[in-house]
């Protein structure tokens, strides 16, 4: 082997084999017909999310406001149960 083909298949060597294998995929995946499904898929979620109501960035603040409150309430409650727990069980043994 010459020196320059060494060096050719050391530099591309992976990007060829990665192009081949995924050129592999992509006719496994146009033979069987997948390529048409996702392309559906994406076409029926498109039209679904042109349905929706989305909220305002009033409504979106407030909710993330309502979000952040029950977070730390829930968080609250949790050191407090595990703090309380914790005291009775020192106090048991």
């Amino acid at each position: 082997m010459k020196k320059e083909d060494i060096t050719f298949w050391s530099q591309y060597g992976s990007l060829i084999i990665t192009v081949v294998v995924i050129g592999a995929i992509f006719a496994f995946m146009w033979q069987k017909g997948y390529l048409i499904k996702i392309r559906d898929y994406i076409n029926e979620t498109q039209e679904e999310l042109k349905k929706c109501s989305w909220p305002s960035v009033d409504e979106l603040k407030g909710s993330t406001v309502v979000v952040m409150l029950t977070i730390f309430m829930l968080g609250l409650f949790t050191v407090s149960m595990d703090w309380i727990l914790s005291m009775v069980i020192r106090l048991i043994t």
